[in-house]
């Protein structure tokens, strides 16, 4: 079992997602640490983009405001150095290829896997591009991760049955960003998935509150949150690791007991 489904091991995940940068590296690591503290069992780190067509305005700012501060894919790698000297959380790296390709698809893999990154997630790489970047996974032993979409339908069994880590279900159509309502049948989309594969699932895009958090834990083995906890960061600055804590507590203890 790689450490990317260790992660589903004890019940149901939760799996928050940070923006590295945002407002700072050093926040960042601390907020990644007060996240396993509170009950995370897998945490997303997305490295800032110019363009995040997968992502709401809440990401995209967060995005923007990492950039300005001088975030760097090599200074990203330098603060998951020191997490790792702290913990052994399973982590995933989340961006676009556009950063990876700049930084070289085998350098990059390369240097994640050195310090022990778990998983890939590149929201632009459809299944049917992803051998651009699936070879180097392997060859460096990184889960590159499978994204199902609402619209995916018939192309479900087929992703799912290559599946590596957990297989994202997308909930919503569009980018992401806090939702009131989530209507997708998410029952079928991860029936499918177990039709094909023991890899677990997790249900991420619109999910927000402890209710919805519950909600989809009853469909899949774990849930994943971004531009709640975003906010929470772009809200209080360099005095968010708390804040951030509070929530995450209060999301894990909600998908815990499902």
């Amino acid at each position: 079992m790689s450490n990317t489904a260790n992660a589903f091991k004890n019940g149901k995940a939760f799996i928050p997602f940070v923006t590295a940068g945002d407002p700072n590296l050093e926040v960042t690591k601390e907020i990644i640490l007060a996240m396993e503290k509170a009950g995370a069992d897998l945490i997303e780190i997305g490295i800032p983009f110019s363009d995040p067509v997968a992502e709401g305005l809440v990401i995209q700012a967060a995005d923007e405001r990492a950039l300005k501060a001088g975030t760097t894919t090599d200074k990203i790698f330098d603060m998951v150095a020191e997490v790792r000297k702290e913990s052994n959380i399973p982590l995933a790296f989340m961006t676009y290829i556009n950063p990876v390709y700049v930084y070289g698809v085998d350098k990059f893999c390369k240097k994640a896997a050195e310090l022990g990154v778990d998983a890939l997630i590149i929201p632009d790489v459809p299944y049917e591009e992803k051998n651009e970047v699936a070879p180097f996974c392997d060859k460096y032993g990184i889960d590159l991760i499978s994204l199902i979409a609402p619209t995916s339908h018939d192309r479900i069994k087929t992703i799912a049955k290559e599946a590596q880590g957990f297989v994202y279900c997308v909930s919503s159509l569009g980018v992401t960003g806090v939702r009131k309502k989530i209507t997708t049948n998410l029952g079928e989309m991860t029936s499918l998935v177990r039709e094909v594969t023991n890899v677990p699932t997790a249900i991420g895009f619109g999910i927000s509150t402890p209710q919805q958090a519950k909600e989809m834990a009853q469909y899949a083995d774990g849930v994943i949150v971004g531009s709640a906890i975003v906010k929470i960061c772009a809200q209080y600055g360099e005095k968010c690791v708390p804040y951030v804590y509070d929530y995450v507590k209060e999301m894990k203890d909600a998908v815990r007991n499902i």
